[in-house]
């Protein structure tokens, strides 16, 4: 039975028990930003089993794609060395949600282990927490397992309830026993039973968890009863098909046996010499494709952060161990098409991005090439010195140096050192890690607010409402970072309020810029940042009087400037999701920078976007203006807005309390000043899009008068143009394309011309050629000529004097132009290159080329003619 078979067959059986077959959840979990894979088959139903979120089903069962690669799950040290560690599998799971319980869960799980798999009873074993007696009498007494087969596992692990056979989701929550199923593979395999001291072996293999949920616990650690006690259960479908297959080993199955097969023949077609084909390497690129291609399917991309990062070291992990096999050119991305095949219909997401999660993984690939050889090499020697000196660990300077110039992974450099027996000093890592952190902080430009010491109270701010705060008084002042009682006129200072409008810079959007004033003195506002997370500074200049602390103060923001920064803001969250919908849902943020005059907004995206998306882009934003939506702004808590689907950014720090804001069809948390009304933006134009790192994209646009200024701007190039031409404004496109016919045809003239000239002057020179020990010389001007003429004269030259060497020059602009020639009977004695050479360097310039023809450049043409008569005399010295 192929591994395909055993999915649906799982999925249809449980369905025919009354479960609702929900697909796959992504691998990349959308609600959920502490998470940083689906790493199983609850993770999806989470809030169903919290409560917070009710289903139309009672009964579920899924084939869920999981990765474990990262984080508190994280196998991949141990893929491609053992027979069951993947960092990509998928769990079979069927879920009861306070419908049936222990009973009917443990039947369904035999009826379909020995009825429908077909298993001999015999061979399984079945394990049960040790004070479950209901779990072990339902084994025992209704399906009949023997006692001997049942093991009670205690509270293994050092507390209460800390058991291999207790399940918790957290230190609070729903928890509850759990009864595991496992498969004897016989006595020929080591290893011991459940429980036992040998139960490490590969004998006895888990193939199946029934996690039942019948327990809250509080932070006291005291059991409730849940009053719908619910079941959730996992069967790993690469464990249970070695055992329907009759293999030992996950990498036997089908599955893998074909995308081994697609990654020896990727690997030989990159230069692999002969290796071993049973090599754990093809194991660990047969396992990764899978990770790699689901993660970029869901939207993720090679980085240095968060999932990025993980997805980053899985790909070059993979791209390492195709090296070791002798791979020199990348092969790893010819793999996405036979995981298609395997996979594809399953999850047929994976066949409608293959082009996308190709390109992706050639794009890391090639750049993960560029450096592999000479980081190899670096290791390889450091592993030697390291064996010479007797030591078993490498230093954590190499490793660092190997993950900042090569590209490194640190458990890329420790998987290696594994192989030869030697660990890596983690510790050395992170210190030379944290120093280059510190050097780039000292380096750093940093504005006048960080490094502030402040205790006094936060700022509260009003600038959501107002623009105008009457009384706010000055808790703090400060003049070249050092706190004072009081700032003069003429001073750069900072501020600090107890109760401002100002907006300070957070989240991409710059700080409010106004003026704080009373009857006897005025500070402008140049800029306003954040000292601490609720203090504000206010940074400017004292323009009159004096700023003391303990002054009331009107604060007073520059209405318009602010104006323009919140239509540009707002513009923003509706483009990111006008870009999602346009290019794909893997467009994440990856930076932003809103100001009064444009946005910049930085995402994942591996092309550039073409004219047409562009212009679609564009399309959906400005209707969303016109629909004149209202917006609205609201603090809730962060789980309630995840159950509202408000888009987060993975790795950013949310507090309990997140501020969603709606505004047209766009939600996501946000703290930053929006519009009233999506009208209020006016107008939306990108006016640029660019690469600016691997795989991220930076669109630039702006809105409002801006917006209106752009495109009159653009109106006046074209109206100035038209004029040009001759032309209206409709007929430029048509009248430029005349226009550049015109010159092609003229510059193919001036080429004939200059040719013909340079063939005339060339007829003319023939007699000025001088005879030097049988060879002959010739060195001469050519007017009017270009390169190209030069080397046709050469040419037509050489073959009328039959022996020669020539230099012949042209001037144009200032610049000199040299050709220099010689036949092929004489280039062993005089070289193009060198004769080409020696005349440039008397002409201020250099050059080179090929024994027979070569060509240079010159920027002095008042020493030409020297320079030319000198040619006869360096070749004869040749002869």
């Amino acid at each position: 039975m192929k591994a395909a078979e055993i999915r649906s067959k799982f999925l249809k059986f449980f369905e025919s028990k009354g479960h609702q077959i929900v697909a796959s959840s992504p691998v990349v979990p959308g609600d959920d930003p502490t998470l940083l894979f689906t790493n199983a088959g609850m993770n999806q139903f989470k809030d169903v089993f919290l409560g917070f979120d009710k289903r139309p089903y009672s009964r579920a069962t899924t084939a869920q794609k999981c990765i474990r690669a990262g984080g508190k799950h994280n196998d991949l040290e141990n893929v491609g060395y053992t027979a069951r560690h993947h960092t990509f599998f998928e769990m079979l799971g069927n879920f009861s949600f306070g419908d049936y319980f222990k009973q009917d869960a443990i039947r369904y799980a035999w009826e379909l282990l020995t009825q429908h798999f077909m298993l001999p009873p015999e061979k399984l074993w079945v394990t049960v927490y040790a004070e479950d007696d209901e779990a072990y009498d339902i084994w025992h007494k209704q399906v009949g397992v023997p006692a001997e087969r049942i093991v009670r596992i205690g509270d293994n692990k050092g507390a209460r309830y800390a058991s291999d056979n207790f399940w918790m989701m957290g230190d609070t929550g729903p928890c509850g026993p759990c009864t595991e199923i496992f498969y004897d593979h016989g006595p020929d395999v080591a290893g011991g039973p459940p429980g036992s001291p040998d139960e490490d072996g590969d004998r006895y293999i888990e193939i199946w968890n029934n996690v039942f949920m019948q327990f809250n616990r509080d932070e006291a650690g005291v059991m409730h009863k849940l009053p719908k006690p619910s079941v959730d259960t996992g069967m790993g479908l690469e464990r249970v098909t070695a055992v329907l297959q009759g293999v030992h080993s996950n990498y036997e199955i089908d599955l893998f046996v074909n995308l081994l097969a697609a990654a020896r023949k990727a690997v030989d077609g990159s230069g692999a010499a002969g290796y071993d084909a049973d090599s754990p390497s093809l194991k660990v690129i047969a396992d990764h494709i899978r990770a790699c291609s689901f993660t970029v399917c869901d939207g993720v991309i090679p980085g240095n952060e968060g999932r990025g990062y993980v997805l980053r070291r899985i790909c070059r992990r993979a791209i390492r161990h195709g090296y070791k096999l002798g791979a020199r050119t990348p092969f790893f991305h010819k793999l996405v098409a036979a995981l298609v095949q395997e996979m594809g219909e399953a999850y047929p997401e994976l066949r409608q991005n293959e082009a996308r999660i190709t390109e992706v993984l050639k794009q890391e690939e090639e750049r993960f090439f560029q450096t592999i050889a000479n980081g190899m090499e670096i290791l390889e020697s450091a592993l030697a010195t390291t064996g010479k000196a007797g030591k078993t660990e490498l230093d954590g300077e190499t490793a660092f140096k190997l993950h900042d110039t090569y590209g490194f992974p640190l458990d890329l450099t420790a998987d290696v050192c594994r192989e030869r027996g030697v660990t890596v000093d983690a510790a050395g890592f992170e210190t030379a890690m944290n120093r280059q952190r510190e050097q780039a902080r000292a380096a750093g430009k940093f504005k006048m607010a960080q490094g502030l010491e402040y205790t006094g109270s936060a700022t509260t701010f009003h600038g959501y409402e107002v623009l105008l705060h009457e009384t706010a008084t000055v808790t703090a002042v400060y003049v070249d970072g050092t706190p004072v009682q009081a700032a003069t006129a003429g001073d750069d200072a900072v501020v600090v309020l107890d109760h401002t409008p100002f907006y300070a810079e957070s989240g991409g959007q710059v700080g409010d810029t106004g003026e704080l004033r009373n009857n006897t003195s005025r500070f402008v506002v140049e800029d306003t940042l954040k000292i601490q997370a609720d203090v504000f500074g206010h940074h400017g200049r004292v323009m009159e009087g004096q700023v003391k602390v303990g002054d009331v103060v009107s604060a007073r923001v520059d209405a318009e400037k602010r104006a323009r920064t919140v239509r540009n803001h707002s513009a923003t969250h509706l483009m990111h999701k006008a870009l999602r919908e346009v290019l794909g849902g893997h467009v994440q943020q990856k930076g932003s920078l809103v100001n009064a005059e444009r946005t910049r907004f930085d995402f994942a995206h591996n092309a550039p976007m073409t004219d047409e998306q562009i212009r679609r882009v564009e399309a959906l934003v400005n209707a969303e203006i016109l629909a004149n939506h209202p917006t609205n702004a609201r603090v809730m808590p962060i789980d309630e807005a995840q159950k509202l689907g408000a888009m987060m950014l993975f790795g950013e720090k949310y507090g309990d309390q997140v501020r969603v804001l709606d505004i047209g069809t766009s939600r996501e948390l946000c703290g930053g000043t929006h519009v009233s009304r999506t009208g209020d933006i006016g107008l939306f134009k990108i006016v640029s899009e660019g690469g600016v790192a691997a795989g991220i994209r930076r669109v630039e646009a702006v809105t409002g008068e801006n917006a209106l200024a752009y495109l009159q701007s653009l109106e006046a190039t074209v109206q100035q143009a038209a004029g040009t031409l001759k032309a209206t404004p409709t007929e430029v496109t048509q009248r430029i394309a005349q226009v550049l016919d015109q010159v092609r045809n003229l510059e193919k003239e001036v080429a004939a011309l200059k040719g013909k000239l340079a063939s005339s002057q060339g007829d003319e020179l023939l007699a000025k050629a001088v005879d030097v020990k049988g060879l002959k010389v010739l060195a001469a001007m050519l007017e009017g000529a270009d390169a190209k003429a030069l080397r046709d004269t050469m040419d037509k030259l050489k073959d009328k004097l039959k022996s020669a060497a020539i230099v012949l020059a042209a001037v144009d602009g200032g610049k000199v132009q040299l050709a220099a020639g010689v036949t092929s009977d004489s280039t062993a004695k005089v070289k193009a290159g060198e004769l080409v050479n020696f005349v440039a360097q008397q002409v201020g310039g250099k050059g080179g080329g090929k024994p027979d023809l070569a060509m240079a450049g010159g920027t002095d043409p008042s020493a030409l003619g020297t320079a030319l008569a000198s040619v006869q005399g360096w070749v004869a010295e040749r002869l």
